[in-house]
């Protein structure tokens, strides 16, 4: 007898509805399942033959073959497990259908337990947009199918309950949550905190003793999304200054949060008690870093840390430590916002929007230029350093700004400073400048504009032109330097609520280049 199910494959972010077929005929006894499965979906017959006995079900004895269709289509992971199951219980007459428009996920333990499954929110949405009703999933992943709007969300805790449902014996009540309206949409109200994995540390400007210059230029780096490279001694504070970014940053869109969500949801990262991720992600990989670790990649590509930052921030520690394959596998992506990852098999895109904060000593002793403390590198040790860094990164980086050594006075000082709450009031201010002047296009900050967009809305005046024409000359900028220089001057106006860009705004853009490297 043949039965038929609908599941979901996750390919990168993107879901593909599946069908899955199963034949059962007389014959030896054999399990097969067809379609590019992989080694875990081949697992599913174990799974499945245990959990269907141990749900007080009868596994038929029969030649059982199982096909997901596309053929063509790789499926990869556990989540198949509960549409197979229930079409080899149709198709051996102990239920008699599933209801239609209805799509199965999760994986089954063999006492027939509904587990956790990653990428529930991609598949859900992709159920949404195919016309599908309802979506039966495991309990734990509710909260996070329940962020599709208009979907019935089914929460199973057992196959031997999803089968009691289908068959008309105990009723499984669809998911229902608590929301609050964001932006028109309706959200579950979390604490983004709760899971410690909000702005990191809960470092507030405040209380960063001094540093005036380099909180300045964060707040650029932050309203305009522009790359920052901070270069000091050692403890001079700028980890602290890097981990108090996403305390400034303005909080996520819903078009955003979903965007995150799926990301993290797909990558297993998704905390269970926050299924929608509301704070700005902020990622910190060691130097060790490989490069598939970084990009993203794997015999089944999976999102890297540029990948894992979208809509938030990357930041680089010691810099020049990184290998050098790793950091110019940065160049592509900073400058699309994608990655693609190309396999025999086929490639993959993944989105890679972040803001990248570098940090740096500026020698290998970290003490060059240092004024109270001797330098003991060479001119040749300091230049290789430096050069570790090639020019063309460099050159996407927006806002380059030294952090040197604090002063006793200014550590014992009380703190007098903007706190990260008012920084932030005035990034969003600016952000929303950025976000009526790109409206209608898919750009959201400064930093993405291209010369398209650079000619309309960063010309300068006479007097700002002529400034530009010299730093042109004695800075040696490249033309891809002189856009993100008015990209900056850009940013600057909008923070000081100007439609103009006036010669004070140039000037300070330029003074966040470097007049030279090594």
């Amino acid at each position: 007898m043949l039965a038929k199910t609908q599941t979901c494959a996750v390919v990168g972010l993107d879901g593909y509805v599946v069908e899955v077929e199963v034949d059962i005929s007389p014959g030896l006894p054999a399990f097969h399942v067809v379609g590019l499965p992989d080694t875990a979906v081949q697992e599913a017959r174990e799974r499945v033959r245990a959990a269907i006995r141990n749900s007080g079900c009868e596994f038929p004895m029969r030649r059982i073959a199982a096909s997901l269709a596309p053929a063509d289509l790789r499926k990869a992971g556990p989540s198949y497990d509960l549409p197979i199951a229930l079409a080899v219980l149709q198709g051996s007459g102990q239920l008699s259908g599933t209801p239609p428009l209805t799509m199965f996920l999760g994986e089954l333990a063999l006492d027939g337990q509904l587990r956790h499954t990653n990428g529930i929110l991609s598949m859900t949405a992709v159920a949404k947009e195919e016309g599908f009703q309802r979506v039966f999933v495991p309990e734990s992943n509710a909260r996070e199918a329940a962020l599709v709007e208009d979907m019935e969300v089914i929460p199973v805790r057992t196959l031997a309950q999803a089968v009691a449902h289908l068959r008309g014996e105990e009723q499984i009540l669809p998911w229902s949550r608590r929301v609050a309206p964001v932006d028109g949409h309706a959200f579950e109200v979390e604490d983004p905190s709760a899971n410690g994995a909000g702005p990191v540390g809960g470092a507030d400007l405040a209380d960063i003793r001094g540093q005036e210059h380099a909180k300045r230029a964060l707040e650029v780096a932050a309203a305009g999304g522009h790359n920052l490279l901070m270069s000091g001694p050692p403890g001079s504070g700028k980890t602290l200054l890097a981990r108090s970014m996403p305390s400034v940053m303005p909080a996520l869109t819903n078009n955003e949060a979903l965007e995150v969500t799926k990301i993290y949801s797909v990558s297993g990262l998704l905390p269970s008690s926050s299924p929608l991720i509301s704070y700005r992600p902020f990622r910190s990989p060691h130097y060790t870093i490989s490069n598939a670790g970084l990009v993203g990649g794997g015999s089944i590509p999976k999102p890297g840390e540029i990948t894992l930052s979208h809509r938030g921030v990357l930041f680089l520690d010691e810099l020049p430590e990184f290998g050098h394959t790793v950091l110019e596998v940065l160049r592509q992506p900073i400058e699309d916002k994608i990655v693609t990852i190309s396999r025999a098999k086929g490639s993959i895109t993944y989105p890679a929007n972040f803001i990248l904060v570098g940090a740096m000593n500026p020698c290998p002793c970290g003490y060059y230029a240092d004024p109270t403390k001797e330098c003991v590198c060479s001119p040749s040790q300091v230049s290789r350093y430096k050069g570790r860094i090639s020019g063309p990164l460099l050159d996407r980086i927006d806002v380059f700004v030294e952090v040197p050594r604090i002063e006793y006075d200014k550590l014992v000082a009380p703190p007098n400073t903007e706190t990260s709450q008012q920084v932030s009031e005035r990034i969003k201010e600016a952000r929303d400048a950025q976000r009526r002047r790109f409206e209608g296009t898919s750009l959201i900050t400064n930093a993405e504009m291209g010369p398209v967009e650079v000619w309309e809305y960063c010309q300068l005046d006479e007097a700002a032109q002529s400034l530009m024409r010299s730093a042109m000359k004695h800075m040696h900028l490249s033309a891809r330097g002189f856009h993100r220089i008015q990209k900056l001057a850009r940013t600057i106006a909008d923070l000081s609520d100007s439609d103009e860009i006036d010669i004070a705004h140039l000037a300070e853009a330029l003074q966040y280049r470097p007049t030279s490297w090594t």
